[in-house]
C-alpha cells in the first residue's frame, strides 16, 4: 500500500447523498478478483445516462479528491467501491458521513475517507462547482483539508492513520512481526503441521 502523507489535487463535486456501493460498482463488473481495472466502470450507470454527470465534464478529468453527501459508501460491504475509486484516480474520499464497511474497505487500500461537517463539506462542493481547478491539500499528519479560503481540522483513529502514514496494509503489518512468528515455528514441535 502507498503510504499517505499529504495529497495536493483537485475536487470532483458529487452532490448526492446516500450513494451506495452499488451505485459506486455496479454489480455486473465483479466478475474480476484483482484491485486494478475497475476505474472505467465507476458510477457506470451515472455516467452512462447522463452526459452531464459530474465525471463525464472534462473540467473534472484529472480530479483525485471525490467530495460527496452524507451517508457515502453506504449499502453492500463489496471491496470494489474503494478500489474503483482509487483505480480511477482518487486518493482521497470527503463527506459528511461514511458507510462504515467502505470507510473500513478504504483505509484498508490507501484511499483516504474523510468525514467532516456538513457545512464544511456544502463549502467545498461549491468551491469545485464555481472553480473546477481550485486546489485542496488533504494533510493527514496534520489533520486537515485546505483550499482556497477554506480550512477545517479531521480526526481518524491512531490505529488507521499510523497505517496510512507508513504504508501499512494487512500483510505489512503481519511481517512487521516476522521475528516473532519465525522463534514461535521455531518453537513449535515438529509433529505438528508447518506452512512452508
Amino acid at each position: 500500500m502507498e503510504a499517505f502523507i499529504r495529497h495536493t489535487g483537485t475536487m470532483a463535486p458529487l452532490d448526492r447523498a446516500n450513494v451506495d456501493t452499488d451505485q459506486i460498482i455496479p454489480k455486473q463488473f465483479l466478475k474480476r478478483i484483482e484491485r486494478s481495472g475497475f476505474g472505467p466502470f465507476l458510477f457506470y450507470d451515472w455516467a452512462r445516462s447522463d452526459p452531464e454527470f459530474v465525471l463525464n465534464r472534462p473540467v473534472y478529468h484529472g480530479a483525485s479528491v471525490l467530495v460527496a453527501g452524507p451517508n457515502f459508501g453506504c449499502g453492500s460491504s463489496r471491496e470494489h467501491a474503494p478500489w474503483s475509486i482509487q483505480d480511477a484516480g482518487f486518493r482521497v474520499v470527503i463527506a459528511p458521513s461514511l458507510g462504515d464497511i467502505f470507510r473500513n474497505n478504504s483505509l484498508k487500500v490507501g484511499l483516504l475517507p474523510v468525514g467532516l461537517p456538513e457545512a464544511s463539506v456544502r463549502r467545498l462542493l461549491d468551491l469545485a462547482t464555481e472553480d473546477p481547478t481550485t486546489q485542496v491539500v488533504v494533510d493527514l499528519e496534520a489533520g486537515t483539508v485546505t483550499a482556497a479560503g477554506f480550512s477545517e481540522s479531521f480526526e481518524l483513529d491512531p490505529f488507521s492513520r499510523d497505517c496510512l502514514l507508513n504504508g501499512w496494509d494487512d500483510v505489512a503489518l503481519t511481517l512487521r512481526h516476522q521475528d516473532e512468528i519465525a522463534a514461535f515455528e521455531a518453537r513449535r514441535a515438529p509433529w505438528l503441521p508447518a506452512v512452508t
